[in-house]
């Protein structure tokens, strides 16, 4: 199979031009049993072979700091004002990445299965059943978070990497005692003087899901992937970048089953009222932005910008739609797609937005791959293949359905949303093998076993991109930004 590109894993193997920078160096260095014919080489000579193996010894030192992934420089960046610095959650500066190495097709099928318990989440199939509920209290979240921000909780301040998510609502990261957390950093509450429980007459206690009261303090449960937890609703200081937020509510774990849990917890980006944006209005004003780095990035690179100053001032923007029984989520208005040159027919009820049903588009920083509900999906797809050529075998690799073994000309694809269109770079588009063997288009059809009928711009497309929230006018702008190091 083959294996593709990605700082998801970091193998600690040698590449090929390792191998030849060691082999030379083998060929290069002084050997104790020459013959007497070689030590009669002028001392010039040895001088330049030492120069020689000096300079090949340090392209290999080089090279195999380049395989380990990690730049220390780059990892230990300072944040700046209230600006967080933004990385994968298994790039080779996560101290979350997976210990042992995994193949990026391993990680690419991997993700695939975690994207479908996101969507089933953002399905409105599920909401539909909880249409009366509130939908901070209601729901259901699963969902793979895969891009981490540093916060520094408590006084003294511990540090924490949560998961951000512009789909989730309530902050929650994992606490001492906690049974069946899987990190061991863990928020200890007993060493911050800031810190304190919420009892169950607190206003928080109905806006989180399945509230229950346990002497007197407030606690909930919900579902996550695979995993359950249960939490106290707690408030301590929250400080991101430099930004001290006191008394911000969240959950403290204390007790979680299942694997699906972003080690250190999660910090919700939605519009909902425990999200930062509702907390830290007065702060930020209800405004933020952040540029992903590429998934093959070695170092952490992006960012997250809280509030209004700083934010781009060229950027083109779209309106965000309000849906009352997802009132969470960032709905936008894709009017089309474009590949190559001509904009695909695809059925307009597949991208039309529908309050009643929750149809429509949403920019989501948790589910990785974009999904497009079927009819739109199968036109982008078999328009994408006709540019490509029809010379050229289509196979498969797990949830991708358009793969090729041999180069290919890729066409771009646009698309065309309310006020702007965002057309993605060959990066944002395909994914390649290792070997240059293999190359997928990343994206896919929605999954019709939950009747989806919702289309997610998903984390890989937005890769490279600066992605402005702006809630008090209600509108989101997308501008290409490179921050992938």
């Amino acid at each position: 199979m083959p294996t593709f590109h990605s700082s998801l894993a970091t193998p600690q193997v040698l590449t090929n031009t390792q191998l030849y920078m060691t082999r030379s160096l083998t060929l290069s260095l002084p050997s104790q049993t020459v013959s007497k014919k070689h030590k009669q080489y002028s001392t010039q000579q040895h001088k330049l072979a030492m120069k020689q193996t000096l300079f090949l010894l340090s392209l290999a030192l080089l090279s195999l700091s380049t395989a380990q992934g990690r730049n220390p420089n780059q990892c230990d960046l300072p944040n700046h004002g209230s600006t967080l610095q933004v990385f994968h959650v298994n790039s080779p500066c996560s101290p979350l990445r997976p210990p042992e190495a995994m193949s990026w097709e391993d990680a690419v099928l991997q993700l695939q299965e975690k994207d479908k318990a996101r969507l089933q989440f953002l399905s409105p199939s599920l909401v539909a059943k909880k249409s009366v509920v509130p939908i901070a209290s209601g729901r259901q979240i699963l969902q793979s978070a895969t891009y981490v921000v540093k916060v520094q909780i408590g006084t003294p301040a511990q540090s924490m990497l949560m998961a951000v998510d512009t789909s989730n609502d309530a902050a929650w990261v994992p606490c001492s005692g906690c049974a069946g957390c899987s990190s061991s950093v863990l928020f200890d509450s007993a060493k911050s003087t800031s810190f304190k429980s919420l009892d169950c007459q607190a206003s928080q206690c109905n806006q989180v899901p399945n509230p229950t009261c346990g002497g007197n303090t407030c606690a909930f449960n919900m579902t996550y992937g695979g995993s359950t937890l249960l939490a106290n609703l707690s408030q301590d200081t929250f400080t991101l970048a430099t930004d001290p937020i006191p008394g911000y509510t969240f959950g403290c774990i204390q007790a979680t089953t299942g694997t699906s849990m972003p080690p250190q917890g999660l910090l919700g980006l939605s519009r909902g009222p425990l999200s930062l944006l509702s907390q830290a209005q007065s702060l930020y004003q209800s405004t933020f932005s952040y540029c992903l780095p590429n998934f093959r990035s070695a170092n952490f690179s992006g960012s997250l910008r809280l509030g209004p100053v700083g934010q781009p001032k060229k950027i083109k923007y779209t309106p965000l739609l309000k849906n009352p029984r997802r009132s969470s989520l960032y709905y936008v208005n894709l009017m089309g797609i474009r590949v190559g040159s001509k904009i695909v027919d695809i059925p307009p009820s597949a991208l039309a937005f529908n309050a009643t049903t929750g149809a429509g588009t949403i920019f989501d920083s948790g589910t990785v791959f974009t999904r497009l509900v079927e009819p739109a999906y199968a036109a982008v797809r078999d328009a994408f293949r006709k540019r490509v050529g029809g010379n050229a075998t289509v196979t498969s690799l797990g949830g991708f359905d358009t793969c090729y073994t041999v180069p290919i000309v890729a066409p771009t694809m646009t698309f065309m949303f309310d006020g702007m269109n965002v057309t993605l770079p060959q990066d944002n588009l395909l994914i390649h093998s290792t070997a240059g063997t293999t190359t997928c288009l990343a994206m896919a059809s929605a999954p019709n076993n939950v009747n989806s009928v919702l289309n997610v711009i998903a984390s890989m497309q937005q890769q490279n991109h600066r992605l402005l929230f702006d809630a008090p006018n209600s509108r989101l702008g997308v501008s290409r930004e490179q921050c992938s190091s």
